[in-house]
């Protein structure tokens, strides 16, 4: 979805408060996951497949969102919407090819943003001065 960043912000301070010390754990299994969806997505369009379409989709909607990744989210919503409509209808929808084609690149800007987040950030050392200061005798 274009104009919308890869990570929305306010979602992600959410669910790092919300996860504590577990966020980079859960952020591997959302990694792990994310890719076992993206590989059933891009089956399902190969076979033209909107019944093994939906459950991949919907997947990665529900744990994009829950990290803020909304454009990936969104854009896997409408893929799910898609075939949802493709398996009532009993065809394939031919519409979302390029979108659910795009979920790998999203998916993608998305992990690498969220795996900064996750990065050990450097901690401030204090310093310590010289009783008598920087080049002073100290008596």
């Amino acid at each position: 979805m274009s104009g919308i960043p890869p990570i929305n912000q306010e979602k992600l301070a959410a669910i790092r408060a919300e996860l504590g010390v577990h966020f980079s754990r859960i952020l591997s299994y959302f990694a792990e996951d994310g890719v076992k969806s993206l590989d059933a997505v891009e089956e399902a369009v190969r076979n033209r497949d909107a019944v093994a379409l939906v459950r991949p989709a919907h997947t990665l909607k529900g744990e994009s969102l829950q990290f803020g990744a909304d454009a990936l989210g969104y854009t896997a919503e409408r893929v799910e919407k898609a075939a949802r409509t493709g398996v009532e209808t009993h065809s394939f929808p031919l519409e979302i090819v390029d979108e659910a084609m795009r979920l790998r690149t999203l998916f993608e800007e998305a992990l690498a943003e969220l795996q900064r987040e996750a990065a050990p950030r450097p901690q401030a050392i204090p310093l310590r001065r010289a009783a008598g200061g920087f080049g002073r005798k100290v008596g």
